[in-house]
């Protein structure tokens, strides 16, 4: 009787050790499980404050470009208008004028 009741005390010793070490990996398991989650939420984040910066800067780029073009634009009708000026301004200039 007394060696029936080691062998099952062992038995049990055995059993409640086990279940232990499982409760301790099951534990570190949920841990590594939530600082993974908490980092997932960080690049979550750090994605949608990169495609708010990105459209910003996409739409200043876009802005940027529009006034380039329209400033271009301007100083190409500003240079025509300086040499038909000076064209009338040159042939005026060498013009023969007779007096009579």
């Amino acid at each position: 009787s007394s060696g029936i009741n080691a062998e099952y005390g062992g038995a049990a010793a055995a059993f409640e050790h086990g279940k232990d070490s499982i409760d301790k990996d099951h534990d570190k398991l949920a841990e590594q499980l939530g600082e993974l989650r908490t980092a997932l939420v960080s690049v979550k984040h750090d994605q949608e404050y990169m495609e708010v910066r990105d459209r910003t800067h996409s739409i200043i780029n876009n802005s940027t470009n529009t006034r380039v073009v329209w400033w271009a634009f301007f100083e190409a009708l500003v240079l025509l208008a300086m040499s038909l000026g000076q064209i009338y301004y040159l042939k005026r200039f060498f013009e023969v004028r007779r007096v009579v």
